[in-house]
């Protein structure tokens, strides 16, 4: 069954935002991370073995609920699409890539930063949406002045969210879950301690209040 844009929001507080440069480290991250609690995984295609994680994942990762980030057009669209991804992040949206998706009926969670861009999306019947980059855009009391005219769009902020503003983020009414990578930093993944990632994900979820 397919999932929806509310369960993607919904299922963990945080989203991990992974970069994966070996694919041979994908199953192992994406285990430790789910082992922690956190089952829904954006994998951004900023690597060339991006793709082929997203497969692999998605393979032999039943419990995580696997995305793509950083779809930017429609051809990063449908690569993403053809690997598996239950879900896409676009850190902006254009027409084209509004329309595209909504064609396809993926959940998709595309990035806004001012309320005019909330509006346009609402438009086109999206309620749910990524706050990006959330630190450098305005961070808490941007998100409090959009929700004031805009109650009914839900964010996801990601950029410059840490574990300790995270809560403070979690605690506003038009926010679901954050987005960060502070659980899985690339030093941890080379090295293979999935254990601290396993404690680092564990926490995270602990975060919302």
């Amino acid at each position: 069954m397919a999932i929806t844009i509310n369960e993607v929001m919904t299922t963990s507080p945080v989203m991990p935002v992974m970069v994966i440069n070996r694919l041979e480290l994908a199953v192992p991250l994406a285990h430790a991370l789910v082992a922690g609690g956190l089952k829904v995984l954006e994998i951004t295609l900023r690597t060339a073995v991006a793709l082929d994680a997203i497969r692999r994942i998605k393979a032999e990762v039943p419990d995580a609920i696997v995305g793509a980030g950083t779809i930017i057009n429609t051809r990063t669209l449908d690569q993403a699409l053809e690997a598996g991804a239950e879900f896409i992040v676009s850190p902006g949206i254009t027409d084209n890539l509004l329309t595209a998706a909504l064609r396809s009926n993926v959940p998709i969670l595309p990035g806004v930063v001012t309320p005019g861009e909330v509006m346009h999306l609402l438009d086109n019947g999206i309620t749910a949406m990524k706050f990006f980059p959330a630190e450098a855009a305005g961070g808490i009391p941007m998100l409090k002045a959009i929700g004031a005219p805009l109650p009914q769009v839900t964010f996801c902020p990601t950029g410059g969210v840490t574990p300790k503003n995270a809560p403070d983020y979690l605690a506003l009414s038009n926010v679901a879950c954050v987005g960060g990578s502070w659980m899985a930093p690339a030093e941890l993944v080379d090295a293979g301690d999935w254990a601290e990632i396993t404690r680092r994900a564990a926490e995270a979820c602990a975060l919302k209040k």
